[in-house]
């Protein structure tokens, strides 16, 4: 199996049979863990990527406790619902990935996944306790829609935790927890996580240009927003990421 051509998409495929639905969303969240394993991240456990069931909307998927992100399938996936029980599937899940991603999908129902892991230039970036400045191009994607969780708990314990993620997060696409990591929603996994892309890229020219990075003016930066900021960036983003770090995408099932 290849890949098919990049082209430009505004959105998730549309299917009228739920399982349909269902198989295709989950095919691109096994695909997503490959990709977060593509680029290292996930290697000692941290992190996780949801993606919200199309049918029963209060329970989403994650990948099983213990499953190598780069060599994720479709069955490694579980679905998880109310209060953290696993109903469907084999296996048990990161308690914090619940805590964190389940009062975001409670929090914004338009929602369907959410990704947050601990990577090489977002999680620096955090412990500044600094919003992005609009000091490149990818920076634009988030002007005036990302928020910063200033709180201490890096360790979220329970959903009240998660709770004030949502509430930082607000309605934006992604959030920077201090001292923590990079956390972005999408109505699709490949915006989720195309989002994500892009703010690891924004942490690290903020990382390597330090004090010497200068940022545009807000009306430049709103004017590239209107195409970066568009949720096709966010797609072809991860169209790349798949092509560059999961070579053979028919292992995933």
């Amino acid at each position: 199996m290849s890949y098919p051509l990049l082209r430009r998409s505004d959105a998730e495929p549309e299917f009228d049979d739920p399982a349909e639905a269902r198989e295709h969303r989950k095919r691109r969240l096994a695909l997503a863990y490959r990709v977060f394993g593509g680029f290292g991240w996930g290697a000692l456990g941290d992190g996780h990527i949801s993606a919200r069931d199309p049918e029963r909307t209060d329970a989403f998927w994650l990948i099983r406790y213990g499953a190598p992100f780069s060599q994720a399938t479709i069955e490694d996936l579980v679905l998880v619902g109310p209060g953290g029980q696993v109903i469907e599937g084999e296996g048990d899940i990161n308690m914090t990935a619940y805590s964190i991603h389940g009062p975001v999908h409670d929090a914004r129902p338009e929602v369907t996944a959410v990704a947050h892991t601990h990577t090489q230039y977002g999680t620096p970036w955090c412990a500044t306790n600094t919003a992005f400045s609009m000091i490149c191009q990818e920076a634009t994607a988030f002007f005036e829609d990302h928020a910063v969780f200033d709180d201490e708990e890096v360790q979220v314990l329970n959903t009240d935790g998660g709770k004030r993620i949502a509430a930082a997060l607000g309605e934006t696409k992604g959030v920077l927890l201090r001292n923590h990591g990079l956390l972005s929603v999408g109505a699709s996994v490949d915006e989720a996580v195309g989002w994500f892309l892009m703010m690891e890229r924004v942490s690290e020219v903020h990382i390597k240009a330090g004090d010497r990075a200068v940022a545009i003016s807000d009306e430049a930066a709103r004017i590239a927003n209107v195409e970066i900021g568009h949720v096709s960036s966010a797609w072809t983003a991860f169209q790349y990421a798949l092509r560059a770090k999961v070579p053979d995408p028919s292992v995933v099932g």
